[in-house]
């Protein structure tokens, strides 16, 4: 097939010092500041529409209260009457308390105004929480939005990573970065957003308001803030590195057991079940112990905060009833104030229980930086070189490679292919054939020296013009979910259903997609349709049969055939080779005969080059290797 080239990686900067995490997850906000300025100003609203909510509820306490004494009161007497009859019977306490409340004795409770001010309340409470919901949907709007871009930034950074990248890296642990560590990350994000902005704008309204209504039982409440604060801190920072662990043992578990699934198969045959279950069971426990651990540490958070805010509202409670007996404050003040202690606390307590959400997300966002950072293959060159129409001539000229810097792998080795020539590349394994393919196709950058293309050096193209120019089919066969037809298809964006089934008869798929119930519109999943190795890799030879690229690199291409079909194959291959050049990494000598140029590689050097009669005359190391 045709290769989709990645997106050319911009210009690598100047290594910097990278921001902290925090900083990195605000930025991804920073596109949305006008929606978060709405945000905040709905926030004011619903939070300032609610703290009124107590005021005018105390208010309607001290209406019931001033009615009920009011009617026990001698109608036609004054306040100050009543006081001093109160304190001459010795009752200060009470004429202290009915002194905070304007009485009208012989009057009952005042109906009309109390039906009053609770509509008004109940408005209050409305319209708080419709600018409550509105909120919520702009939060999930930009926490989506920023989630989305973060896809696709992480998207397009695995397309610019290095092959390197992967073989390091298994692949369960990268698909855990990419799904479970951002997802983790978003409901951190929304509810960061959410939780922090309300429960900043809470605190400051809540603690003027107390200002107001008592100093004395504001400085009370006060006290306490430091001691809960200073208390999550401490446990937060020691539930940071079990996050951490959490995430990473989720990854490792996640890796092993993508392995599991995919090598099912000869895990049953080779009868390793019960090893690959004490592996699972081994990395759960870890998952499981890290885990346990960090939630276990986080959950002491709440409980710690909410033991301060309990003790701190039954000192406000004490305290504002002795100051309702000494007649400082009335009954109403001190309940508003003891419901704005409780929604004081109320957020402190929410900050202090999220922390360990919060601290979750953080370790996921240092997991998803980490692989945003991770180095890039060199960028493009800014003026790239074109070559049009690609002939096909290709030069490796004094090549050196390695994937250890200690350990060579392909030392100054030299070799020309001519248009339309047919090169096998042959040796052990491990000789560095499939390098040889992969460094055509710039899967690595070389260490030393260049390969051309038609005089052009590939380092000056663009990959995307060089891998358009090059077939690959490897012994891997890859084939997507999709159906047969799309599958052959990917190698031509737009081919005709003609030109499909022209494709598909030529490399013998068409002999038996039209035995499968729905023929090439057989729909392939996970376990390919039932197809057989053979079969499928069949259909990735038809995949690059249709695209009808400049080079062809066929790596072990029909390894999976039996003798029979791959004759067949090699008699329709040799009218697709006319005019191209081709390579063909092969381990069966057999196929490659006919070859215009047979390459002997051994432990990274070409040992041996020529036809097949030229080396088996020469008796060497091809000789050898064909009688082997």
């Amino acid at each position: 097939m045709t290769l989709l080239a990645a997106p050319e990686a911009p210009a690598q900067a100047t290594e910097k010092r990278k921001p902290s995490t925090t900083k990195r997850l605000f930025g991804l906000l920073l596109p949305y500041r006008g929606k978060l300025v709405v945000i905040g100003l709905l926030a004011v609203v619903s939070i300032g529409l609610n703290l009124l909510g107590p005021i005018l509820l105390g208010r309607a306490t001290d209406l019931i209260f001033t009615g009920l004494v009011s009617r026990t009161l001698p109608a036609g007497a004054t306040e100050e009457q009543i006081l001093a009859q109160l304190r001459d019977q010795g009752k200060d306490t009470l004429a202290n308390v009915i002194s905070t409340v304007d009485v009208v004795p012989g009057q009952g409770v005042d109906f009309p105004s109390l039906g009053q001010l609770l509509l008004v309340i109940l408005g209050l409470y409305l319209i708080g929480s419709v600018s409550m919901l509105v909120q919520g949907r702009i939060v999930a709007n930009i926490v989506q939005h920023a989630v989305y871009r973060l896809r696709e930034e992480i998207d397009a950074k695995l397309t610019r990573l290095p092959l390197a990248y992967f073989d390091r890296n298994p692949r369960g642990e990268v698909l855990s970065r990419v799904s479970n560590d951002v997802d983790n990350l978003q409901r951190t994000v929304q509810l960061s957003i959410g939780q922090m902005l309300t429960s900043v704008v809470s605190v400051v309204g809540v603690l003027a308001i107390m200002l107001v209504i008592s100093v004395e039982l504001a400085v009370l409440v006060l006290i306490c803030v430091p001691i809960a604060l200073v208390l999550a801190a401490y446990i937060s920072r020691r539930a940071m590195p079990k996050f951490a662990e959490q995430w990473q043992s989720t990854g490792a578990l996640n890796a092993h057991v993508e392995e599991m699934y995919s090598g099912h198969a000869l895990i049953t045959a080779f009868g390793r079940q019960d090893q690959a279950a004490r592996e699972f069971a081994e990395r759960n426990e870890t998952m499981y112990r890290s885990s346990f651990s960090a939630q276990a540490i986080s959950g002491l958070i709440g409980p710690a905060t909410r033991f301060i805010t309990d003790l701190n509202y039954v000192l406000v409670a004490v305290v504002g009833a002795l100051r309702v007996a000494s007649g400082s404050v009335s009954i109403g003040d001190v309940q508003a104030f003891i419901q704005y202690s409780g929604m004081f606390s109320r957020p402190i307590i929410d900050v202090a229980n999220f922390s360990g959400q919060l601290q979750s997300g953080i370790a996921s966002a240092q997991r998803v930086f980490e692989l945003l950072d991770e180095p890039e293959q060199s960028p493009a060159p800014s003026r790239p070189a074109t070559v049009s129409p690609v002939r096909g001539h290709v030069e490796f000229s004094r090549v050196s490679f390695r994937y250890v810097p200690e350990k060579p792998l392909i030392d100054d080795l030299s070799l020309t292919a001519a248009p339309g020539q047919l090169v096998a590349i042959v040796g052990p394994t491990g000789a560095g054939k499939t390098t040889l393919g992969n460094l055509l196709l710039r899967f690595h950058d070389l260490d030393g020296g260049r390969i051309l293309l038609d005089g052009t050096d590939i380092t000056a193209m663009t990959r995307e013009d060089l891998r358009s120019a090059i077939g690959l089919v490897s012994q891997d066969t890859w084939l997507f979910e999709g159906t047969i037809a799309e599958n052959i298809a990917y190698g031509k964006p737009g081919a005709t259903r003609e030109e499909i089934i022209a494709a598909a008869q030529a490399m013998c798929v068409d002999r038996f997609v039209r035995a499968l119930p729905h023929g090439y519109d057989t729909v392939l999943d996970e376990e390919h349709g039932g197809l057989s190795a053979g079969e499928r890799q069949l259909i990735t030879l038809a995949r690059a049969f249709l695209a009808q690229p400049a080079i062809l690199l066929l790596d072990e291409a029909t390894s999976s055939i039996d003798t029979r079909t791959e004759v067949l194959i090699q008699q329709a291959m040799t009218s697709l080779r006319a005019g191209r050049t081709s390579f063909v990494i092969a381990h069966r000598l057999s196929t490659i005969r006919n070859a215009d140029l047979i390459v002997v590689m051994d432990q990274g050097a070409v040992v041996e080059r020529g036809t097949h009669e030229e080396l088996m005359a020469a008796n060497g190391f091809y000789a050898r290797l064909y009688s082997a």
